[in-house]
């Protein structure tokens, strides 16, 4: 078996957390053609790539971020060791890669982060926003223990990963003040030609919307397509037009945004997914994050079955299979 050695590993890794070799040859002691050649030993072993030229920097390649993952995480518990053995307080929090795709409200990844903050063990968050391909590509490396995302995994996705659905919830349509007094009179017919915000086209909620205007036969004026949800809301408060929410965090945007509710869509579920490699969650801090949502964050949302629709509102879209623990 091929033994790794460290000390190779302890240059590549502060190669990589500096930046540079010049940088790492001051914390080291050592020559630049000294770390370099060590560093090309550790490739060589390793049969892989770690570092690329982008111009006068050196970036990490893919094998090079999972490699740097893992080195950070046997340094980290090296350090944690010495303090244990010395009686020393550690102090090291869990940490916990998120990334968050940039179609979800802010306000909502933080009620749904919120949990893993209150757990009696500090934990570290890293916090991506992105694309979902791209955090999906992140996460397939292990580069993320987590992706916060409003639409499932699709079966045909290329990354081995499973959803598990946190919850769902209806939409509230926000204005300031005096245009959601106005516009509360006759909804939702009151809403056609009225001014829109509107999320960007290649977003669930986008969609969503688009098909109940069709089925309330509703032409509202769309005055701007916004993708991200904070500059969304801000034009709201503005008075530029009204614009849509998830309605688990009513409060929070009417507190933040001074805004007032229009009326509310329960025909359209906005739903919310953590997608992650374990099919059965192991992480304390994921698993906070999931019981709390699933029991708290979004209970007083769940449809009654018993309450009849409304005639013309659209039925929710059926439940993607979810490989949830």
């Amino acid at each position: 078996m091929t033994q790794l050695n460290y000390k190779h590993l302890l240059y590549f890794w502060t190669v990589a957390r500096e930046g540079s070799v010049t940088r790492a040859c001051g914390l080291l002691h050592l020559t630049q053609p000294a770390i370099s050649a060590q560093i090309h030993k550790l490739e060589r072993q390793l049969g892989e790539k770690l570092f690329q030229k982008s111009g006068r920097n050196l970036v990490l390649t893919e094998a090079g971020q999972v490699a740097f993952r893992y080195a950070d995480d046997i340094f980290r518990t090296g350090h944690e060791m010495v303090d244990v053995l010395k009686g020393r307080p550690t102090g090291r929090p869990l940490r916990l890669a998120v990334g968050i795709a940039d179609s979800i409200p802010k306000l909502v990844a933080y009620r749904l982060l919120e949990p893993a903050l209150a757990l009696p063990d500090p934990v570290e968050m890293v916090l991506v926003d992105d694309r979902p391909d791209r955090l999906l590509a992140e996460l397939s490396i292990h580069a993320l223990d987590l992706v916060l995302t409003d639409s499932p995994l699709p079966p045909t996705s290329s990354v081995k990963a499973y959803n598990h659905l946190l919850g769902e919830c209806g939409v509230t349509l926000f204005a300031r003040a005096e245009q959601a007094a106005e516009l509360r009179d006759g909804y939702p017919a009151s809403l056609n030609g009225a001014p829109f915000l509107m999320p960007t086209e290649n977003t669930t909620l986008r969609r969503s919307l688009e098909l109940w205007f069709d089925q309330e036969e509703i032409r509202p004026r769309t005055v701007a397509q916004i993708a991200d949800s904070a500059l969304l809301k801000a034009f709201g408060q503005a008075g530029a037009g009204v614009f849509a929410s998830p309605s688990v965090i009513d409060a929070e945007v009417r507190r933040q945004f001074r805004v007032e509710a229009v009326g509310t869509v329960e025909s359209i579920r906005e739903r919310f997914y953590a997608i992650s490699v374990e099919r059965k969650l192991k992480n304390p801090a994921v698993v906070a994050i999931c019981e709390s949502a699933r029991q708290h964050l979004f209970e007083a949302a769940r449809p009654r079955r018993t309450r009849k629709a409304r005639p013309g509102a659209g039925a929710p879209a059926q439940e993607a299979p979810s490989a949830a623990e």
